[in-house]
């Protein structure tokens, strides 16, 4: 009888480590999971929407901390030493709704790529950045100067320029 359960002990322990393994491997951060935005059989919750900047979005979770909601974009694209300049203007501009949203704002959000993950601080600087560059595309007009500068029919269909590209690949 002592023998089951120390194996039953055992087991457990190890369940539990492999758990934790498996948490950190997912990028995501400690907390509930309150959003997410990934699976296909769960209906799409409405969009988060601040009316001010007139903006958009759901990022692909929502988990939420003792007292903050923390952001987290998946991204499938692999990255080499530091995430991707537009990865994290959009986390940003998660980190702006979640705060218009919720009316909590995040300390930072979460990039994870299929390779490694980067916390994203939303300081000031950062959200000023991103106000600049919508202000900027929003005064850029209805038909942007697009150059594609890259020759993937899939990234292009993805593109958010493809209906109106004249350099789009089909």
């Amino acid at each position: 009888m002592i023998y089951l359960a120390v194996i039953i002990l055992v087991t457990g322990m190890l369940l539990l480590l492999a758990a934790r393994r498996q948490e950190a491997k997912s990028g995501l951060p400690r907390g509930r999971i309150i959003s997410t935005d990934t699976m296909d059989r769960v209906p799409v919750e409405e969009p988060l929407y601040d009316a001010e900047l007139e903006l958009t979005g759901r990022p692909d979770y929502l988990v939420k901390d003792r007292s903050s909601i923390i952001p987290v974009e998946v991204k499938s694209s692999r990255v080499s030493f530091a995430p991707y300049e537009g990865h994290i203007f959009q986390l940003a501009a998660y980190c702006q709704l979640v705060e218009a949203e919720f009316g909590i704002r995040p300390e930072y959000g979460i990039i994870n790529y299929p390779d490694k993950s980067f916390r994203v601080d939303y300081t000031a600087d950062l959200q000023n950045r991103l106000h600049q560059e919508l202000n900027d595309l929003r005064h850029v007009g209805n038909q942007p100067d697009v150059n594609r500068s890259h020759n993937s029919p899939g990234r292009c269909r993805m593109c958010g320029y493809h209906s109106i590209c004249d350099e789009k690949l089909n």
